[in-house]
């Protein structure tokens, strides 16, 4: 089988197209053909090796997992004997979990990994493009939010993954959402449902007067001290990428008022991903939620897409498809 190979930590040009042997299921395990991936912002520091700290779990020299790539949509082609949770043919989608492996065209995964049959009105890039935002919009705004109707929600970093996922899934809660993002994603935003869209090379949301009850970073690239006064008495700031909230969040839980919050997704067990990974899929067959997709690649030209994400222009989702 064909796979995207990552030997040694570098740039996109480290990527390698190769034959591999194809794996084939234990008896616990299940065979799927991968249909599409993902590359995601977060998915480029298996590559990169950066931050350095992160090669406590990738690898320290090298990584440690050759095929990269943790989100996936495909078919189950062949079951072991054991499994019970999953049949051949059927059309799932989900993660890998710490394996990783999705730059692929076949993967074996055990039967109780975080996925699930896909929604049925999506294709498999689409489906593949409401994970990463997906999950971690639900995880932060539900789960840690707590988010409720007619609160009022800033989302930085609109136009992302994770904030087109965090706009739609904010107003299926009932809330007045208004999102940052740059003048030429504006229309982008507002055609998700974003009630206020501010241009952020025009306007500091955080030098106004209007207050919020959540304000969802998705990009890291403010502090909770930055939002604080942007905060309603009893805010949250959901920080999805800044590691120095967990200072924040530590001395936040101290006190009955504003917090600060920071939680990692995908380190979750798989029964709890798949808890999600259900609620995300009846909020796209509800029509709820529509994946957003910026471009399309090829496996073979993973190394351009990990390029052209690492530029930080992209809209949604980067969606690498398989054949």
């Amino acid at each position: 089988m064909k796979a995207v190979i990552c030997t040694t930590y570098g740039t996109p040009d480290v990527l390698r197209l190769q034959e591999v042997k194809k794996p084939i299921p234990k008896d616990d395990e299940v065979l799927l053909k991968i249909h599409a991936a993902a590359v995601t912002t977060a998915g480029l520091i298996g590559r990169k090796g950066k931050p350095i700290f992160t090669r406590l779990f990738s690898g320290l020299t090298r990584p440690k997992k050759s095929i990269l790539g943790m989100e996936l949509a495909g078919e189950i082609e062949a079951i072991g004997k054991n499994v019970r949770s999953f049949t051949i043919g059927e059309q799932v989608f989900g993660i890998t979990g710490p394996s990783l492996g999705a730059h692929a065209e076949y993967i074996c995964l055990p039967q109780d990994a975080p996925i699930i049959k896909k929604p049925y009105n999506t294709t498999y890039e689409e489906s593949v493009a409401i994970v990463e935002g997906g999950l971690t919009a639900l995880n932060f705004l539900k789960n840690k939010g707590k988010i409720s109707p007619r609160q009022k929600i800033l989302v930085y970093g609109a136009s992302g993954s994770v904030g087109t996922a965090s706009i739609q899934i904010a107003k299926h809660f009932g809330a007045e959402v208004t999102g940052v993002c740059s003048t030429k994603n504006m229309e982008l935003v507002k055609s998700l449902g974003a009630d206020t869209v501010i241009d952020y090379t025009q306007e500091d949301f955080t030098q106004t007067d209007k207050t919020y009850d959540i304000i969802f970073d998705t990009l890291g690239k403010h502090s909770f001290p930055i939002c604080k006064n942007t905060l309603k008495p009893k805010g949250i700031y959901l920080d999805a990428a800044g590691l120095s909230t967990l200072f924040y969040m530590f001395w936040t839980s101290l006190f009955p008022h504003k917090k600060a919050i920071l939680t990692a997704t995908y380190i979750r067990s798989a029964k709890i991903i798949k808890k999600d990974l259900m609620a995300l899929r009846e909020l796209v067959e509800a029509g709820e939620i529509k994946p957003v997709i910026d471009r399309y690649y090829p496996l073979e030209q993973t190394a351009q897409a990990h390029s052209y994400v690492e530029t930080g222009r992209k809209k949604g989702n980067v969606v690498i498809s398989i054949c």
